[in-house]
């Protein structure tokens, strides 16, 4: 080819449909002739299908004529037809061996196909079935219970279908109720829940308030804001106690030792920071990140430290030496969430890569990798009581189970972007979204028993109504969010509720296909 000549470049649309006639004309040599048909081994193919289907139908109508009900009948004709069994198809096989073989003098013997004659009597002689021994039985009392009629002269007492069915010599239990129609599964009732409500508004943050933690005696909350500050609040009063200061950008996650006197923070500036709360001031760094850190969670039986972040990475520290443990690579995209537990899989992680993987601690390595979800998983959380776990996407929340991430059911109706997740021994889970909705969830049946719109205070814009994280506390009765508007909320139960101020409109739906 000359170097001055273009190569023509064709459309995608072109190479396809030459591609395709390529295979075509590949293949057409072997599908553009039909095979010939062997007359003989369809018909063959008739009487096996014939026998099958309405042998049957044929012998009950044969016995309804001979009154097949008399046992001096039933025992000689079934040693008749124990005699004729010994009728069989001999020779070889009357189909051919390869496709496309017709069966002829040189590749089947003369005569090994029987004839209809042959089929018909074969048909004909086989022993009959105990539906037909029972239902043979069953006339022949019916015989006996008319002569006894009979005798007594009371012969009018016996009813039609009575003789209907000894004209045909069937039983009186109809076919249709052999077969148990299969119900179709619903949904088990939703236990009830009391409705939340706002409880409280906390404000003092000068920017988005992005996480929470409730200290393990219940006393008090921390919050970090995009003000790069760490606040302190009282849990009864809602007062603020403390504040800290240390980041140089916002502050992602929060988490709250309950072995030391520590707090865990992590933040947009790569920073993570141990915090002691006797001195109020960081005494440890834990550096390695090599981009901003999201989210943090501190193991529950060991000093181990877990971050994850925008490098797509979740790394193990350990708490007294600063070291890392281990570097856990596996997710294309930022770790937006993540949570520790003493059981397998101790580490557990959610990603913008859709993907939600479990992690072995000891070998640090990806053990299960959930690929179901379709948008981006921004929150897992874990059930404080079952071995099970719940995940977040814009798609949908699902459920899963323990160790090897079985999937259990889908919470679908939440259509918006879910940041966060909370979910309390009771049995709620309380998903937020972008949009400052939040729907409340009954965990075991995924019922949906109520929705609510956090209220946007006033000086915020309406878009400033976004819910970033939630959780409960301790006991499970008051739901701490921190929003958008630079505000703190806490829900708790309404007291005065019952199941009949507040009744379930629930109806047992047909479950539907569970979608993956």
């Amino acid at each position: 080819m000359a170097a001055t000549e273009e190569i023509p470049r064709h459309s995608v649309h072109t190479l396809v449909f030459r591609s395709i006639k390529r295979t075509h004309d590949m293949f057409l040599a072997d599908h553009s002739v039909p095979l010939a048909q062997d007359e003989q081994s369809n018909k063959m193919k008739i009487a096996c299908k014939i026998r099958d289907e309405y042998s049957n139908l044929s012998k009950n109508s044969k016995t309804g004529q001979k009154h097949f009900g008399h046992q001096d009948v039933i025992g000689p004709l079934a040693i008749q037809h124990a005699e004729e069994q010994t009728l069989a198809i001999k020779g070889p096989h009357p189909f051919p061996n390869a496709p496309g073989v017709s069966l002829t003098d040189d590749t089947a013997e003369t005569g090994t196909g029987p004839s209809a004659l042959a089929v018909s009597k074969l048909t004909s002689s086989l022993p009959p079935s105990n539906h037909e021994i029972n239902a043979a039985k069953a006339s022949h009392g019916v015989h006996e219970m008319m002569n006894k009629a009979k005798a007594s002269g009371g012969a009018e007492r016996i009813d039609a279908p009575s003789k209907a069915l000894v004209a045909t010599g069937e039983s009186k239990t109809p076919f249709s109720q052999g077969i148990v129609p299969r119900k179709a599964q619903t949904m088990p009732k939703p236990e009830w829940h009391a409705p939340w409500k706002l409880m409280r508004v906390i404000s003092g943050h000068t920017g988005w308030v992005r996480c929470v933690a409730v200290e393990p005696g219940n006393k008090w909350f921390c919050t970090g804001s995009a003000d790069r500050t760490i606040k302190i609040w009282d849990l009864a009063t809602g007062k603020l106690k403390l504040s800290l200061t240390g980041h140089v950008s916002t502050v992602r996650g929060l988490v709250v030792s309950p072995r030391h006197p520590y707090l865990f923070s992590c933040g947009e500036d790569k920073q993570v920071k141990c915090w002691d709360l006797e001195y109020n001031k960081v005494i440890r760094h834990y550096h390695g990140h090599l981009s901003a850190c999201y989210c943090i969670g501190l193991h529950p039986a060991i000093d181990v430290l877990c971050t994850g972040g925008r490098d797509a990475t979740v790394r193990v520290w350990d708490i007294r030496t600063k070291s890392c443990i281990h570097t856990l690579t596996g997710h294309t995209n930022t770790v937006a969430d993540l949570f520790c537990q003493s059981a397998e899989p101790q580490i557990v992680s959610g990603s913008h890569d859709c993907t939600i993987r479990y992690w072995d601690l000891a070998s640090g390595k990806s053990r299960v990798t959930l690929t179901n979800h379709k948008k981006s998983v921004r929150a897992v959380v874990a059930h404080p009581l079952q071995y099970t776990m719940g995940s977040a996407s814009a798609d949908n929340i699902k459920q899963w189970k323990f160790p090897d991430g079985n999937f259990i059911q889908n919470l679908t109706g939440h259509n918006a972007i879910l940041n966060c997740l909370a979910l309390n021994s009771d049995g709620v889970l309380v998903s937020g979204a972008d949009n400052g909705s939040m729907h409340f969830w009954d965990w075991k049946t995924g019922y949906n028993f109520q929705r609510t719109q956090a209220a946007v205070q006033p000086g915020s814009l309406d878009s400033e109504a976004g819910i970033f994280s939630m959780t409960f506390d301790m006991s499970g009765c008051r739901l701490i969010s921190t929003e958008a508007d630079k505000t703190i909320k806490i829900y708790k139960e309404d007291e005065e509720a019952s199941e009949e101020t507040h009744p379930v409109s629930w109806r047992p739906d047909i479950v539907k296909r569970k979608r993956y």
